[in-house]
């Protein structure tokens, strides 16, 4: 639960604004939701924890704008891809490239990508993408040794967007920046 410890500690540093999907807005959502099956394939993959359940069922940020839901449970077809980009969150963190991150954006309904500017045919929508927030100060480049490295092999997909945030998927070996290309990618540049 690495990624609710950093949350914790960003908001009592002051350096990040909490967001307000938080562990109690989740406990009401999930009492009218049904959330059982895909925390049983999580307990059965051995994936359970990687990242906090109410940060993993985050939809899109920008989900009041677009009057959707703030947590969505992915159709069961997506959930090979589900259980492929967490075990990638996993290596990450054993070899302590991440380190503490929260998940900010999981799983989109395709009318709720297309509400929050997410791309056509994202990966958010057609399998599973996570977009994580590291600490401020964190150093990103290890990542991109990582995909150079392993990326292929693991059909890895990072972006980082102007914001900050990162976007990890398993649904393709391709990087990318702020403007969507891979020229613009953190990864293209020499480290």
């Amino acid at each position: 639960m690495r990624g609710a410890t950093w949350l914790l500690m960003a908001v009592m540093a002051g350096s990040a604004q909490a967001d307000e999907r938080d562990v109690w807005m989740f406990a009401q959502w999930a009492g009218d939701h049904q959330t059982r099956p895909f925390r049983e394939m999580l307990v059965d993959a051995r994936l359970y924890g990687v990242v906090p359940i109410h940060q993993l069922l985050r939809s899109a940020s920008d989900w009041k704008q677009c009057h959707a839901s703030p947590f969505v449970v992915p159709p069961s077809a997506n959930w090979p891809a589900v259980r492929s980009t967490l075990a990638l969150i996993k290596t990450l963190d054993s070899q302590g490239l991440i380190g503490q991150f929260e998940v900010v954006s999981a799983y989109r309904d395709p009318s709720l990508n297309r509400c929050a500017g997410g791309a056509v045919g994202s990966a958010h929508t057609r399998a599973f993408a996570v977009d994580i927030l590291l600490p401020r100060g964190a150093d990103p480049k290890p990542l991109c040794q990582f995909w150079r490295q392993n990326g292929q092999a693991w059909n890895m997909g990072l972006g980082r967007y102007p914001t900050g945030r990162i976007h990890l998927d398993t649904a393709g070996y391709r990087t990318w920046g702020g403007d969507g290309s891979a020229g613009s990618s953190f990864c293209s540049k020499s480290i």
